[in-house]
C-alpha cells in the first residue's frame, strides 16, 4: 500500500512520482481494480488497494495534467467502484460487510483512512473526481445521510492504528469535523447533480 500513498502525496506536493505511476498503471487487473496481492497470485481486486491507486492517479493529474493512460487506468478503477454500488459483490449484489484483510466495516467511518476503504471515502474520491452521480451511488449516499446524527454531525466510528501528530477528533463515537465535513461535501454534490 505504501508506493501508492506515496504517489499521492509526492504529486499533491509536486515531486516527480511518474516511475510510481507508471507501476501502478502496469498493474491494473481486468477487472478494472487493483490489489496488492497480485504478486501473491491475486485475480480479483480489492476495494482497499483500489481507492489509494485512484486517489494516486487522480492526485497526478491534479498536478500534472491529465494524460490519455492515466485517465483511462483512473476512469476503469472507478468504474470497478460503481458497478459495485461502492460496497456490494459484483458476483452475487450482496453487501460486503467487512474486509477480509482488515476486518474492517465498510459502513463504518474512519479518519484518517490510512490504507482501509469505507463507503464515504468511495463517495469522497467521487465527488472530488468530478463524477456525476448516478443511481449507483443512491444506495451509499443514503447509508451516509443515515449516520448524521441529531446535531447535524458526523462521528468518527471506527480508528485504525497509527500515529497522528495532531489530535483532529475527540475518540470513537464522539462527533467528527473530518467525517462531518466529507459527508456535507459529499451530500452537496448529490443533491447538486
Amino acid at each position: 500500500m505504501h508506493q501508492r500513498q506515496v504517489a499521492a502525496s509526492g504529486a499533491y506536493f509536486g515531486q516527480d512520482v511518474r516511475h510510481i505511476i507508471n507501476r501502478l498503471l502496469g498493474e491494473q487487473l481486468p477487472d478494472g481494480g487493483w490489489n496488492c496481492e497480485t504478486e501473491n497470485g491475486s485475480t480479483r481486486s480489492s476495494f482497499n488497494t483500489t481507492i489509494c491507486v485512484l486517489e494516486a492517479l487522480l492526485e497526478y493529474e491534479l498536478s500534472t495534467g491529465s494524460s490519455p493512460e492515466v485517465t483511462d487506468a483512473r476512469l476503469r478503477g472507478q468504474e470497478y467502484l460503481l458497478e459495485r454500488r461502492l460496497f456490494r459483490r459484483l458476483s452475487t449484489g450482496e453487501a460486503i460487510e467487512r474486509d477480509r484483510k482488515g476486518d474492517t466495516a465498510w459502513s463504518c467511518f474512519a479518519f484518517p483512512t490510512w490504507w482501509h476503504y469505507d463507503v464515504l471515502r468511495g463517495l469522497d474520491y467521487l465527488r472530488r473526481a468530478g463524477v456525476a452521480p448516478d443511481e449507483r451511488v443512491s444506495e451509499a449516499i443514503a447509508m451516509v445521510a443515515s449516520k448524521r446524527e441529531d446535531d447535524g454531525r458526523w462521528p468518527l466510528e471506527t480508528r485504525y492504528p497509527g500515529r497522528m501528530p495532531v489530535e483532529t477528533d475527540e475518540g470513537e463515537g464522539r462527533p467528527s469535523r473530518w467525517n462531518t465535513l466529507r459527508a456535507m461535501r459529499v451530500l452537496r454534490w448529490y443533491e447538486q447533480a
